[in-house]
């Protein structure tokens, strides 16, 4: 059982990769980003407060309420950067191609959720976004955003690499010279790793792409690339992956015998149960799948959504 290896373009908060350009003169190096992620995908580093001019060390920054909306202040001097920043946002979103972004968490240009907004020296409102991170991921509402916080959670880091690696093999599909069998072939194998997160959109985007042949070329690839991030950006449950499980034990269970059927069985329930993790109903099916013939499930990605190596899968639903 094999996938493409398509590496993908991840934009990252240029700290976090142990750059020193925080406003102490120091970083916010994050091991997982650096240390595992590193190996499998291409970074496009960047720190908008060093794009604007700002240097290192500097003055600390910070939302500030405004009838125009929030503004980004220098604490002390009390520069209004809003101009520059938020014409950097619309340049940099305007040219972005990436398949997802990682920024840091809690500034006031790059986090995404809980950056406090302020109303002279009291703190109005804390459920805001960075002015830099709000105006890209209004740009790219299907964009694979996350903080180096939240990718603590195994939950949300697993999400977000399955859809960045997601993201990369649809982008290489469209990059090229592909002709709609193409995305037929795409399609049918992603078709469990859709089914895992949204079993309607499933059905819709099959829908789609029976029309392939007929559709425009660039109309199909617009439709398709919105249902299809849109579809994985549903967040996959417990009841999903059981229900892929047991639609891939019904395509192998003629090549079994009983035993190892009941094993299957077995083992899918105790995932169900929060028993055991993902990742062991899913060595078993691939080890069953490897030797039953099975082509249509030994090339799906649902299977290998990304790198072995990460080991997203082993950790057990709470």
């Amino acid at each position: 059982m094999t996938g493409e290896r398509v590496r993908p373009r991840v934009a990252v908060s240029s700290c976090l990769l142990g750059a020193a350009v925080r406003f102490n003169g120091g970083h916010s190096r994050d091991r997982f980003l650096s240390d595992m992620l590193s190996d499998h995908v291409d970074w496009v580093p960047m720190c908008p407060e060093m794009d604007i001019g700002l240097g290192t060390p500097r003055e600390t920054l910070r939302l500030e309420r405004s009838p125009q909306g929030p503004r980004l202040v220098t604490r002390k001097t009390r520069r209004d950067l809003t101009a520059p920043m938020t014409a950097l946002a619309a340049e940099r979103a305007a040219t972005l191609r990436v398949d997802g972004y990682v920024f840091k968490s809690k500034s006031p240009s790059c986090g995404i959720h809980g950056v406090p907004l302020y109303t002279d020296e009291a703190v109005a409102d804390r459920r805001n976004r960075g002015l830099y991170a709000d105006a890209i991921m209004n740009a790219h509402p299907l964009l694979p955003v996350e903080d180096e916080g939240r990718l603590h959670d195994d939950v949300l880091r697993e999400a977000f690499v399955e859809r960045i690696f997601a993201h990369a093999r649809l982008r290489a599909l469209f990059e090229g010279d592909w002709r709609p069998r193409d995305l037929v072939t795409f399609h049918s194998r992603h078709k469990m790793q859709l089914l895992a997160h949204d079993p309607e959109a499933y059905r819709a985007i099959g829908r789609l792409v029976a029309e392939a042949g007929t559709c425009p070329r660039d109309r199909l690839a617009t439709a398709y690339r919105h249902a299809f991030c849109t579809a994985l950006a549903v967040r996959g449950t417990i009841g999903r992956n059981v229900n892929v499980l047991q639609h891939c034990l019904g395509m192998v269970s003629c090549h079994l015998d009983r035993e190892r059927r009941a094993d299957l069985v077995e083992v899918i329930q105790s995932y169900q149960v929060r028993h055991v993790p993902l990742s062991v109903p899913l060595a078993l099916l691939r080890h069953h799948v490897r030797g039953a013939g099975a082509a249509f499930l030994r090339e799906q990605t649902y299977f290998f959504p990304y790198p072995d190596e990460l080991r997203l899968r082993n950790h057990v639903p709470a």
